[in-house]
């Protein structure tokens, strides 16, 4: 399928990184998603971008606003024990060929407008505030009806809607449920501190005796955020009042830049994020007839991989790349299902893997081992 119209299915990282890639290509590219406007459609706090997420941004013109949007780091890690002292640094892998920094933290509303911008000026049109109703497939067509009452006819369907995706009922007879690993993620913004010139990593454990693993992220010369995994009932919400006595909780025992956030800022009414940690994995291939899935929508990894965003960018790449190699559209999709699936799958294991060691521990597995092992695959190309 060398030219056609293609309608994604969600203004997230991936949906905004395939829509520029594929109007790049020549495409003509809607993409269709169900907040109002571009700030309510942006969750979380920051996002770390590692080399391989530059070098997909890269190729899609993004990479050097990110940079400077951002905080780049020349580590990937700077790794203290519980009471505060230093007891690592932790280079990150090179990409060769390019000088990008070890890892640049960024705001996900700066990347977001990043994206976003780049995708109007290629030519992409976003309309916000619906999302579809139906999905009806045709040998040369898709129909796809939506919420405003309209239907459009297209060449292709992209579902770039997340981990609780509609559209993967559409690829798959039995879809595969996302999987909860048994922890969660509490997040809030804080200043930047002195330390955080890279992701500042503490372990330790809590008042309860469970393992706490503590992380800063840089994201401007004046912002970070803190973020602790917690083992948490995810059918329990917290009020707000909560979540502030849980961080508390949890880095009670902490000195060094933990202690400093716990009796600092914790207490500022800046607001705290709560997101379970989910996964998913569907089986090849990742398309059926005219409709395809990308990103989370297909392999959600869990955040200590820090390659949720990277991955779903690398799919609009390739899917660009293998819809304008010249062959037959099934070809083509089923192309792009062998080249990534062996990628993704690496960085789901790992990240399922490291947390299910978190809760039983054994000493045929390094985390770390292989956290690094899977961070220097990543370096070849896609």
């Amino acid at each position: 399928m060398s030219n056609g119209n293609v309608l994604i299915l969600g203004a997230g990282i991936g949906g905004l990184a395939t829509a520029i890639a594929l109007s790049g290509a020549g495409y003509e590219v809607t993409v269709i998603e169900i907040q109002p406007s571009m700030h309510s459609s942006v969750y979380g706090v920051g996002i770390i971008q590692a080399p391989n997420q530059l070098r997909a941004l890269d190729a899609i013109g993004c990479a050097r606003q990110c940079v400077e949007q951002g905080y780049p780091a020349k580590f990937m890690n700077r790794v203290y024990d519980r009471d505060g002292n230093l007891v690592r640094t932790v280079p990150g892998p090179k990409i060769p060929g390019h000088d990008f920094p070890a890892m640049n933290g960024i705001t996900r509303p700066r990347l977001h407008t990043i994206l976003t911008e780049k995708a109007c000026a290629v030519g992409a049109v976003i309309e916000y505030d619906k999302t579809i109703t139906d999905i009806k497939q045709f040998d040369d067509r898709v129909e796809v009806g939506l919420t405003d009452g309209t239907t459009r006819t297209v060449d292709l369907v992209v579902g770039a809607d997340g981990v609780r995706s509609v559209v993967r009922n559409h690829v798959y007879a039995l879809p595969p449920e996302p999987r909860y690993t048994g922890k969660s993620v509490l997040r809030i913004n804080i200043p930047r501190l002195p330390e955080m010139d890279a992701i500042v990593r503490q372990e330790g454990r809590n008042v309860n005796g469970d393992r706490v693993g503590v992380g800063m992220v840089p994201l401007a010369e004046d912002l970070g955020y803190l973020f602790v995994n917690i083992v948490h009932d995810r059918s329990v919400r917290p009020s707000t009042d909560e979540l502030r006595a849980m961080l508390k909780r949890e880095l009670a025992d902490f000195g060094g830049p933990s202690g400093v956030v716990r009796d600092r800022y914790v207490d500022t009414g800046e607001e705290i994020v709560l997101r379970p940690e989910e996964w998913v994995l569907g089986p090849a291939p990742w398309h059926k007839g005219r409709v395809v899935l990308i990103g989370d929508a297909v392999h959600a990894v869990t955040p200590n991989t820090a390659q949720g965003a990277a991955q779903a960018i690398e799919d609009g790449i390739v899917l660009a790349e293998c819809l304008s190699a010249g062959r037959p559209l099934e070809q083509a999709l089923t192309a792009y299902t062998g080249r990534r699936y062996e990628r993704c799958k690496l960085v789901v294991d790992y990240g399922y893997k490291a947390r299910q060691w978190e809760f039983h521990p054994t000493p045929d597995f390094d985390p770390q081992e292989m956290g690094i092992r899977m961070r220097q695959s990543l370096v070849e190309p896609i």
